[in-house]
C-alpha cells in the first residue's frame, strides 16, 4: 500500500497506466466534456468542497476532473470494496486529488475511508449508497450545519434517503441522481445490463446461450439485464415481488414464477433488487448441481452469502472471482465477485459513454445546490426537467445525432386547446 499526506491506494506505480485509462474514458465522454469545458469558465463550485463516495473508476476520474475545473476541492473514496480500478486511484492520487481506495478493502479500512472524506469536511456530498450520508448524519451531526446539500447515484441510495426523509432523519437536501431519466433510463437499463453479463463472463467464461438465466428484480436495472440475457440466447426468467413489474416482464415475453421454483431450474441467477437475502439457503438447497450465483445490485446483501458459509460443507476459490460452496447434499453452487457488484468486482462497470450521462447529472446537482443554497428544505429532490433535456441534447451531440424541431405552427397546437378535430 501506497500513502502520503492526502491519500491512501495500492501501488503508485500503477498511475501512468491510470492516466491512459482515464484519457480513453474521456474521449468516450464527450457530453460531459462539454459541461467541463463550461464549468471551466464560469467556474460555478468555486471554493465549494466536494466529498465522494463512488466507484473509483474511470469514468469517476472524468468526474472529478470535472468538478475541479468548476472550482471545486475535491475528496473521494470507493463505495464498494471490490470497485475501484487500482490504477485510477493511483493518477488521481499523482493528480493531487485527495483519495483513498483501493480493490479488495476491508471493511475497517472502508469506513476509515470514508471518515477521511468526513475529515475534508465537504459543504456537498456525491455518494452511491447512501454509507457517506449516513456515516455523516448517524456520528458526525455537527458537520451538517456547514453542507449545503448532497446527491446520490443510485437506486439502493435513493431507497434509504426516501425512507430517511419519512422519518424526518434527513438533515440536508439531497438531489437524487437516480431518478432523472438520463440516469435510470440509461445507466441502470443500458449501462447494467451490459456490464453485468460482461461481468459474468469475465469471471466465468461459461456459455450464456440455452441456459436457464434468472433475473430476481425487474426495475430498471433488472430489465436491462433480462434484455441482454435474451439477446445471448439465454431462457430468462424473471422473479418478483411487485405485481406491476411481473406484469411488465410476463408482457415483454419472459417466464415469471416464484423464486422457490426458479431455483430449482435455473443455471445462472443475477440478483437486481436492492433488498436483503433475496437468495436464500432455502433457495440454494433447491439449485442445481453447479448453479451460478451473481449480484449486480449495491451491496453484498442480495445473497445470503454468510449464511451460505455457515452451512456449506466447503469452500474453496476456483476462479479470481468466483468461489465454490458444497452443500451437504453433495451439490455445489457457485458465487462470483464475493456477493458484491459482479460488474465491477469481475469488470470495469459501465461503458464509459453511458457514465457521461449520469455524471452530468451529478455535476448539474451539485451546481443546483449551490445556486439555490440556503432555500431547499431537507429532502429528497429531483433535478429539474430541463437539465435532462440538456444532457440527452449534449449526449446527442456527442453521438453525432441530430433531430427535427417543431414549426411554429406545431409549438402553437402543442400548448392549446382550442383547435378540435
Amino acid at each position: 500500500m501506497d500513502k502520503g499526506a492526502n491519500y491512501e491506494v495500492k501501488d503508485m506505480k500503477l498511475a501512468e497506466q491510470g492516466r491512459l485509462n482515464i484519457e480513453w474514458a474521456e474521449m468516450q465522454m464527450g457530453a460531459l466534456i462539454k459541461v467541463k469545458e463550461r464549468f471551466s469558465k464560469e467556474k460555478p463550485l468555486k471554493g465549494i468542497k466536494v466529498g465522494l463516495a463512488l466507484h473509483v473508476t474511470k469514468e469517476t476520474a472524468v468526474l472529478v476532473r470535472t468538478l475541479i475545473a468548476g472550482g471545486a476541492d475535491v475528496a473521494i473514496t470507493g463505495c464498494n470494496p471490490l470497485s475501484t480500478q487500482d490504477d485510477v486511484s493511483a493518477a488521481l492520487a499523482e493528480e493531487g486529488v485527495k483519495v483513498w481506495a483501493y480493490k479488495g478493502e476491508t471493511k475497517e479500512d472502508y469506513y476509515r475511508y470514508l471518515n477521511k472524506v468526513i475529515e475534508f469536511k465537504p459543504n456537498i456530498t456525491i455518494d452511491d449508497g447512501c454509507d457517506l450520508v449516513t456515516e455523516i448524519h448517524t456520528k458526525h451531526p455537527e458537520l451538517i450545519s456547514s453542507i449545503i446539500g448532497g446527491a446520490e447515484e443510485t437506486t439502493t441510495g435513493v431507497i434509504r434517503l426516501k425512507a430517511m426523509e419519512k422519518d424526518k432523519a434527513l438533515k440536508y437536501p439531497i438531489v437524487a441522481v437516480n431518478e432523472s431519466g438520463t440516469k435510470h433510463l440509461m445507466d441502470n437499463v443500458k449501462g447494467t445490463g451490459q456490464s453485468t453479463i460482461d461481468g459474468i463472463l469475465r469471471a466465468t467464461n461459461v456459455l450464456i446461450a440455452g441456459n436457464n438465466f434468472v433475473v430476481c428484480g425487474y426495475g430498471d436495472c433488472g430489465k436491462g439485464v433480462a434484455k441482454r440475457a435474451k439477446g445471448m440466447d439465454a431462457n430468462v426468467i424473471v422473479t418478483e415481488v411487485d405485481s406491476f413489474r411481473a406484469l411488465q416482464a410476463a408482457m415483454d415475453g419472459f417466464r415469471v414464477m416464484p423464486l422457490s421454483e426458479a431455483a430449482k431450474i435455473g443455471d445462472i441467477f443475477v440478483t437486481v433488487t436492492g433488498n436483503k437475502n433475496v437468495i436464500d439457503i432455502e433457495h440454494m438447497k433447491l439449485m442445481k448441481n453447479g448453479a451460478i450465483l451473481a449480484n449486480s445490485g449495491h451491496f453484498d446483501a442480495e445473497i445470503n452469502i454468510n449464511g451460505l458459509k455457515k452451512v456449506a460443507r466447503a469452500e474453496r476459490k476456483i476462479r479470481q472471482f468466483m468461489d465454490e460452496f458444497t452443500l451437504d447434499s453433495g451439490r455445489k453452487i457457485f458465487i462470483l465477485g464475493e456477493a458484491r457488484l459482479i460488474n465491477l468486482s469481475a469488470g470495469e462497470g459501465h461503458p464509459s459513454s453511458i457514465m457521461a450521462m449520469s455524471f452530468c447529472n451529478q455535476a448539474f446537482a451539485c451546481e443546483f445546490l449551490v445556486k439555490n443554497k440556503g432555500k431547499l428544505e431537507p429532502k429528497v429532490y429531483v433535478l429539474p426537467p430541463e437539465k435532462d433535456d440538456e444532457i440527452a441534447r449534449l449526449q446527442l451531440n456527442a453521438m453525432g445525432i441530430e433531430i427535427d424541431k417543431m414549426t411554429k405552427e406545431q409549438e402553437i397546437y402543442s400548448q392549446s386547446w382550442q383547435e378540435g378535430t
